[in-house]
Formats: C-alpha cells, sequence, structure tokens
C-alpha cells in the first residue's frame, strides 16, 4: 500500500483569497443588507475567514468599495468611441454609466472621493473615452473637462433613479409654490418616468452644448 503523501507545510502557493473574491463577497453582502452593511467584519464573515486574515489582502473598507467600483465600471459600454463620432459615443457611454449605477446609487457619493489608482477598468475606461474625444477633435487640455461634465450629469441622474417618483409633490402646501406645483401636476399627467424623460433632455442638452464648445474653441484657437 502506498504511504500517504505527506501534508505540504507553510503557506499555500496561491493565496486563499484574491481581489476577485472579496469582490464577489463584498457585492453579495451589499445585496443582502446594502452598503451600510458591508463591513470588514460582514465581509470576512461571507467570506469564512479572519477579520486579521482578509486585512492580508486589502487595506480598508475603502480600498474594497473602490474595487466593487471598478467591478460596476468594467461593466459600462465604451465599445462605440471605437466606431462612432465622439458625440454619438458619448451618449452611450452616458446611458450605460447611468444604468450601471442607477442599480448601485449609495456607491455614488464613496466613488466621488475616491482616486482611481488600483482600478484598472476604471482606467482602461477613462482612457478609452479619451482617445474617442482626442480623435473627435477635442483639445487634450480639454479631455478631462468633457468627462467630468458629463460624468457629474450621468451619477447626478443615476441618483435620481432611485428617487421617489413622488419627490416633488407639494401636497397640502402648493398654495407657497403654486407655479412649480402646476408644473408637477402636468409632469405627472404625462404618464412617464421623470427620471428617464430628465435624464434625457439633459443629456441632449449637455451633448449639444459640448459641440457647441468643441466648434467655438477649435475657431478661437485657429
Amino acid at each position: 500500500m502506498t504511504p500517504p503523501e505527506p501534508r505540504r507545510r507553510g503557506r499555500p502557493t496561491t493565496p486563499l483569497l484574491s481581489r476577485g473574491k472579496i469582490t464577489s463577497a463584498a457585492l453579495a453582502v451589499i445585496g443582502r443588507a446594502g452598503y451600510d452593511g458591508l463591513t470588514m467584519a460582514a465581509l470576512a464573515r461571507e467570506l469564512k475567514t479572519a477579520p486579521s486574515a482578509l486585512y492580508n489582502h486589502v487595506k480598508s473598507k475603502d480600498e474594497v468599495l473602490n474595487w466593487v467600483q471598478d467591478d460596476v465600471n468594467q461593466t459600462i459600454d465604451v465599445s462605440r468611441f471605437a466606431t462612432d463620432p465622439w458625440d454619438q459615443a458619448i451618449a452611450r457611454w452616458a446611458r450605460s454609466y447611468r444604468d450601471a449605477f442607477a442599480e448601485h446609487a449609495p456607491l455614488i457619493p464613496v466613488i466621488a472621493v475616491l482616486p482611481i489608482t488600483g482600478a484598472p477598468h476604471t482606467l482602461t475606461m477613462y482612457d478609452t473615452v479619451a482617445e474617442g474625444l482626442r480623435r473627435g477633435g477635442w483639445p487634450e487640455d480639454l479631455v478631462v473637462d468633457a468627462i467630468v461634465a458629463v460624468e457629474s450629469f450621468v451619477l447626478g441622474s443615476a441618483m435620481d433613479v432611485a428617487a421617489p417618483e413622488w419627490i416633488f409633490d407639494v401636497g397640502a402646501e402648493g398654495h407657497l409654490a403654486p407655479t412649480f406645483a402646476a408644473a408637477v401636476a402636468a409632469r405627472h399627467g404625462r404618464g412617464t418616468s421623470a427620471a428617464d424623460d430628465a435624464f434625457a433632455l439633459g443629456l441632449n442638452s449637455l451633448i449639444a452644448g459640448l459641440r457647441a464648445t468643441l466648434a467655438a474653441t477649435l475657431a478661437a484657437r485657429g
């Protein structure tokens, strides 16, 4: 009978935890308990490991959220920047971006102050957008400004998706804002999604403004 192979000692050749496993576990915790329920202790329990072991792979909750952000950003469609004019590609990117973060609205205030270092998918997304804008004629010094302008609108719109439809109802205080109350009532009368309609209006206006800004800038710079 062949004797059993001796047990290996020391650390395993591959880590038991990985960035992918930690991110998936974080999303599972968030799915059950929300972002407030995501703690390092809860994440360790989800991974069936000790918090001390978890800290060997990730520094803090902020780093976990950075990974979650990067995971969400990987789902955003930037493919049109390789084929379409910059304004059409921006429109597709903005819609995809909004849809992705509408499902993760509580993450938005967090990612607004997180650096993008250590987030490879996020960096790739920004580089693809930047290359599409530059190819579309945007001066290099305005590329980041254009990205931030669109991104700020998109993230605000993603939060608007999570807001209740009745958020602007004035109730019994309509006499304090009669013009606004009438506008709200007229808006409800259309019977369509307020968040979707506002997003479409804002996106079309923003892109029209970007086109005008680009044309004026190129004319001024000769």
